[in-house]
């Protein structure tokens, strides 16, 4: 997995256990990324049942965390991007 860049969009990551949810979390704070954890949404899948949600303008690199997809939101619906 690599990286985003797509100007306000909203997006979910997921991920394979709560600590890494947390972690990807913090890291996005610390970019001034507006981040916040949250329970998945019922049309996503996910292995820990907690994801990320944020809103980005910047390039977000996901290589250096344990990151189980990513998911763009438009109208409600989720289409997997990564």
């Amino acid at each position: 997995m690599s990286c985003i860049s797509k100007p306000m969009d909203n997006y979910i990551a997921t991920f394979f256990s709560h600590f890494d949810a947390l972690m990807f979390c913090e890291h996005l704070k610390e970019q001034g990324v507006a981040a916040k954890m949250m329970p998945v949404p019922r049309k996503v899948s996910s292995s820990c049942g907690t994801c990320v949600s944020f809103t980005t303008e910047t390039e977000i690199n996901f290589d250096q965390h344990e990151v189980d997809a990513v998911f763009v939101e438009t109208f409600g619906e989720f289409r997997q991007i990564a």
